[in-house]
């Protein structure tokens, strides 16, 4: 049966202001694509990255490139050689996973191979960027949750932001996010100080590309890799550089390649944390699968908007709950 693929812009406002080391937003730009065919509709999300040069527009075309070859059956595995990995592979991957599952009456994480069905995982809470004091007040308001992700900004404050987080947030868990903000030698003079508060992982505190310095670097706290790692391809270059990679299904290109990177990296002895853009309930559901087993999990982003899906992902406090089908997969 012939397969018809349908792409749309969306906008999703945030509450507040979320800021980061690259700038301010107010409202998620996501794209959502959707396959049917005929009978049964697949969907998926993605979240255009203007840091890993894509744009609504850009997504958008590479989307509409391959709706010829996904209507005359191109599959998931095609598709990796159809697309780079970025976020027009995962919107068009995860709606083939979602089309798959509920045309063969099967939840995606049996076709994922998963030993059991997803269960309920851990997320991170994520304080943008701002002032101590304001930042020390989001940490008083949230010291109920058990980890906090903080966003930094390399402005000179990011020791006085932490200090003031952990006096209003004594019991919680601390990870940092340097956004690629931080030179080498602010590093070395940072980390210490972060790891005598209680600061357990340091996410890419150099840029990515300019980040060789980190070989043989102390290790005051775990390091994990973001902006650095993509897919599967790019972990040659991170050995010796972190001890942890941050999965997210924007930069791998989708679910396939994301599942792929996780085992690999695990092979090789990487630490694994599953991150997210910010984007709906739709882009975090095949996240869940990925998260299974990983030592940190950031799918925030919908307690970060201002309304969400119907139906959408169940957030028990910071306990994300599996998605319901009617959802994804």
């Amino acid at each position: 049966m012939s397969r018809m693929l349908a792409v749309a812009r969306e906008s999703w406002p945030i509450r507040g202001v979320f800021r980061i080391s690259r700038g301010a937003r107010t409202e998620a730009e996501v794209v959502l694509v959707t396959i049917t065919d005929g009978e049964t509709v697949g969907r998926g999300e993605c979240v255009p990255y203007t840091r890993y040069g894509e744009s609504i527009d850009s997504v958008i075309g590479q989307i509409q490139s391959v709706a010829e070859a996904i209507a005359g059956g191109m599959d998931r595995s095609a598709l990796l050689d159809a697309l780079p990995a970025g976020a027009a592979r995962n919107a068009v991957d995860c709606a083939l996973w979602d089309l798959e599952a509920k045309s063969r009456g099967l939840p995606a994480w049996k076709l994922a191979g998963l030993a059991g069905a997803p269960q309920p995982v851990t997320t991170v809470y994520t304080l943008s960027v701002d002032s101590p004091d304001a930042m020390g007040a989001a940490a008083r308001e949230n010291a109920h949750r058990p980890r906090l992700k903080l966003k930094m900004t390399g402005d000179g404050e990011d020791l006085a932001r932490v200090t003031k987080i952990r006096e209003n947030a004594p019991g919680v868990d601390l990870v940092v996010d340097a956004n690629e903000a931080w030179s080498i030698d602010s590093y070395l003079e940072i980390a210490p100080k972060l790891a005598e508060l209680g600061v357990s992982m340091i996410e890419q505190p150099l840029p990515a590309g300019d980040d060789a310095a980190l070989v043989g670097a102390p290790r005051a706290t775990v390091v994990c890799a973001d902006e650095s790692c993509h897919d599967t391809a790019t972990l040659d270059g991170l050995e010796g550089k972190y001890d942890m990679v941050n999965i997210k299904l924007d930069k791998t290109g989708g679910l396939t390649e994301a599942l792929r990177l996780k085992a690999e990296a695990e092979k090789r002895g990487f630490r694994v944390m599953v991150g997210c853009m910010i984007g709906t309930s739709l882009a975090m559901a095949p996240g869940m699968i990925v998260s299974q087993g990983a030592e940190i999990v950031d799918l925030d982003a919908p307690l970060l908007l201002a309304k969400d899906r119907d139906p959408c992902m169940t957030y028990n406090g910071s306990t994300v709950m599996p998605p319901e089908p009617a959802l994804w997969g």
